[in-house]
């Protein structure tokens, strides 16, 4: 696995490493002494980002403990499968490139991210679309009548819609090529019986003309021919109208799952939409076709009942998936949200965990319907190895990157194209090559990002950058959609350096700060936050930071001002369309 990985991560900086060696060779007056060249190609070094959120402060971890949620950040809509010890979890990605993360764990606490499975142009047609579009609500299945796994999504804003990739090997990665799939609606899961049939569920809207309510939905079912890889025409049967109890109008069923368990089939759902009304419900059948029974004491997990001044509320939980161990433990992994104090959520919706009481006619979450905690007992035989070698950090944590030619980590995404086509990496840091394109463009953008993961956090990187003209910048962004964002940019006006800090808010950009810089060279770049409150500040040459500006509100990275699915996002950008002007 780790030889694929690093296999993976040469293709960019074997491939550049002549152009490194010749730009490092150039002559201008921006050289410096530890033989970087300051061009208008701006190059990145030491990225470090520090979470310190104070309910990991307050929630040790005592002997067979690990926090929840497992992944922290803009990693939505879980989906779980195992093969015999290995578990495999996906996540939504929407316009993020390389997209739906993947992730491996021996013991359902230790997870290692292994790559992504939507990770070639051929795979991923999310060019021109909004941050909120792209690829939803991931399912992952292993079939094991072929010995197959399956991710089958639906990817908006494409001419692909709902579609299916395959491999024998997730370790190995080598998915396939999209193969659409002939029917409409999204949220499509994958179920493989025990006989070798196949069957996909599906939320849709109601036929032409049988809406009853805003919001009315159904699941769908349909056979599939595993061999042709699609759903076979005609067989597609109402399963579940509008929900739990359509005369109460419940909204959004989506999300659906099959299980089987002593010849049953358990059907699970997400209820109530993706926000502050979400929910888990579940149906039982005798076939996988229907017809469904819900359960007397739906929904199974929830937090939408629960006081809103609790303290370290979570809430939006639900879209959740199962998973059953070789022990015969059932857990659960569903998405979730971690206001903050200003009841704004910025980290997104983040992957969640608990452990399935199945010991029943039906599952129940363990602690679903109370208000969920920080951390749950690891599963049987398991140990907690939090933060250490290459397993994905969770609580307070500190993720550094020298940008030492290595290859760029599997956490650092681009939006709408490939990282390959502007990003260089060498021994002396990460070039980013310019795109006559800004920020504000529902287009491929020259910047690479890394999810925002708490509350509380720093993010700090050092650069070393000559801009030509005011149509260049380059620096620090904290970004929730094209039209949300902050900019934190070194660009030139009149002759001068400036460095800028912007707002843009629904569109609209401002000027928050500026400030003239001498004798650019190296500067470091920095944001903290402490909930709501952001502070930007700057260094030049190794002193002391500074602030520029006074503190902001990150209102406008929250998905309450903002809208949309993604969580904020800290990157690293460059362009030479600059729209910032020095006032």
């Amino acid at each position: 696995m780790k030889e694929r990985r690093m296999k993976n991560k040469t293709n960019i900086w074997l491939s550049i490493l002549a152009t490194a060696l010749l730009s490092g060779c150039q002559q201008n007056n921006g050289n410096r002494s530890d033989g970087i060249v300051a061009s208008s190609e701006p190059v990145f070094q030491n990225f470090e980002y520090a979470g310190n959120d104070k309910i990991y402060a307050d929630s040790l971890l005592t002997e067979g403990q690990f926090y929840s949620p497992i992944l922290q950040g803009c990693y939505p809509d879980p989906s779980i499968t195992r093969k015999g010890n290995d578990y495999y979890l996906v996540s939504s990605s929407f316009v993020m490139f390389p997209g739906v993360p993947i992730f491996h764990s021996k013991d359902l606490v230790n997870w290692m991210q292994i790559g992504h499975v939507l990770d070639r142009e051929s795979q991923l047609k999310v060019e021109t679309a909004g941050i909120s579009a792209g690829v939803y609500a991931p399912d992952i299945q292993y079939n094991p009548n072929n010995d197959t796994f399956y991710m089958i999504t639906t990817q908006i804003a494409s001419e692909i819609g709902n579609m299916v990739v395959k491999t024998k090997d997730p370790l190995e990665g080598n998915w396939s090529d999209p193969i659409q799939l002939d029917f409409g609606g999204i949220d499509p899961a994958l179920f493989f019986d025990d006989d070798g049939k196949a069957y996909v569920v599906h939320n849709d809207a109601p036929a032409y003309g049988k809406e009853q309510y805003e919001g009315h939905r159904v699941i769908k079912v349909w056979d599939y021919d595993v061999e042709r890889d699609n759903v076979i025409a005609g067989t597609d049967k109402i399963i579940v109208d509008g929900g739990v109890d359509i005369n109460q109008q419940p909204i959004w069923i989506e999300a659906p799952h099959i299980y089987k368990r002593d010849d049953k089939y358990y059907l699970m759902c997400a209820e109530g939409g993706t926000g502050a009304n979400h929910s888990e419900v579940v149906f039982m059948s005798d076939s996988p076709r229907g017809p469904y029974k819900p359960a007397p004491d739906n929904p199974i997990l929830s937090q939408r009942h629960l006081d809103k001044s609790r303290p370290n509320p979570v809430e939006w939980a639900g879209h959740a998936d199962l998973v059953e161990t070789p022990n015969g433990e059932w857990y659960g992994v569903f998405l979730a949200v971690r206001p903050n104090e200003k009841n704004r959520v910025n980290t997104g919706r983040e992957t969640f965990m608990l452990p399935v009481d199945w010991s029943g006619r039906w599952p129940v979450f363990e602690g679903g319907m109370e208000p969920l905690k920080a951390s749950i007992a690891v599963p049987q035989g398991a140990e907690n190895k939090m933060n250490t070698g290459e397993f994905f950090p969770n609580g307070n944590f500190t993720f550094t990157d020298k940008f030492a030619g290595n290859g760029l980590d599997d956490r650092w995404i681009a939006l709408r194209g490939p990282r390959e086509k502007f990003v260089q990496e060498s021994a002396s840091g990460l070039h980013i090559k310019p795109f006559d394109i800004n920020i504000k463009a529902q287009k491929p953008i020259s910047a690479l990002f890394y999810r925002q993961q708490h509350a509380s956090f720093s993010a700090s990187v050092d650069m070393v950058y000559m801009p030509e003209s005011d149509a260049d910048l380059a620096g620090l962004t904290c970004v929730q959609s094209e039209s949300f964002h902050y900019v934190l940019g070194v660009t030139k006006s009149g002759g001068n350096d400036y460095l800028v800090l912007q707002r843009t808010e629904n569109g609209e950009s401002s000027i928050v700060a500026q400030t003239k810089l001498a004798d650019l060279g190296k500067i470091s770049l920095k944001v903290v936050a402490e909930g709501d409150d952001y502070q930007f500040s700057y260094a030049l040459d190794d002193r002391a930071f500074e602030n520029i500006g006074q503190r902001v509100s990150g209102d406008i990275l929250s998905t309450d001002v903002a809208g949309g699915f993604t969580g904020a996002m800290i990157g690293l950008y460059a362009t030479s369309a600059n729209h910032i002007k020095v006032e």
